[in-house]
């Protein structure tokens, strides 16, 4: 891989990083809020049915973690000499498939 493919994926996993720790964040306060008012899951599922913003939310958080999670894991790779086009292609469905799992999760909390 060259240089300029090595920083576009450098700058990319520290962004994703940073989306991470705001949402990361936002959802333990959620969390918390939820809990300390004795919020149950049905009630809480209430709240969020048809809810632009929490799907909004939520779909930025997976496609975060999308982008973040598979640059980490071919770092991995790389370091234990596993390189060149077979991992790309392998953490490129791994990006693919996180992101549908995710998305299909946040579909299925706000539809």
């Amino acid at each position: 891989m060259n240089t300029r493919s090595q920083v576009l994926l450098w700058g990319a996993q520290r962004i994703s990083a940073m989306l991470l720790a705001v949402c990361v964040i936002v959802h333990l306060i959620t969390i918390i809020y939820a809990v300390r008012n004795g919020l149950s899951a049905s009630e809480i599922l209430g709240r969020t049915r048809g809810s632009v913003a929490w799907g909004g939310f939520y779909a930025l958080f997976v496609m975060a973690v999308a982008v973040h999670a598979p640059i980490g894991v071919r770092n991995i790779c790389a370091e234990f000499g596993w390189r060149g086009r077979g991992v790309d292609v392998l953490m490129f469905v791994l990006a693919l498939t996180l992101a549908m799992w995710g998305l299909r999760a946040v579909w299925a909390v706000v539809s």
